[in-house]
């Protein structure tokens, strides 16, 4: 089944059972990948394209859910929590610190890397291995754990 299939039918299932928070994720979700259907490119989605917009809808709302925390929004903050996870059923599954930080060591031992000058490069091949099942984030701290 094709991620826009599964997407439809998951849109059906929340129409049916009245879930407005699975509604506006899917909507959300379905709207990001027409407009980059539609950004004049030409070239068709993959499914790593998929998962990039889906990666960057939970990004956004994770900071969103940062900001309200901060100004003890819990009303706003909510929402946030809800949506973050209905579209995280949509990304691969997520590497534990663990996995993470040994796929991290290997990288570094393979780079040679040993200072925070390296990190660039020790970054560009995380980031490539981990591909949707990693936050930018937590591999950037796990790096400058490692090299500093």
């Amino acid at each position: 089944m094709s991620f826009e299939n599964k997407l439809m039918d998951d849109l059906k299932t929340a129409m049916k059972a009245k879930d407005q928070a699975s509604l506006r994720s899917i909507r959300a979700l379905k709207a990001a990948i027409l407009v980059r259907k539609t950004d004049g490119s030409g070239k068709e989605i993959t499914d790593d394209d998929y998962i990039k917009i889906a990666q960057k809808l939970v990004k956004q709302r994770k900071e969103s859910l940062d900001i309200y925390e901060k100004q003890s929004r819990e009303d706003l903050a909510v929402v946030e929590r809800e949506e973050i996870k209905v579209l995280e059923k949509y990304l691969p599954t997520q590497l534990s610190t663990e996995e993470l930080t040994e796929m991290i060591k290997a990288i570094v031992a393979e780079t040679g890397a040993s200072t925070m000058k390296d990190m660039g490069k020790v970054m560009g091949m995380a980031n490539a291995k981990a591909a949707g099942s990693a936050d930018g984030k937590q591999i950037a701290q796990i790096v400058k754990s490692l090299l500093s």
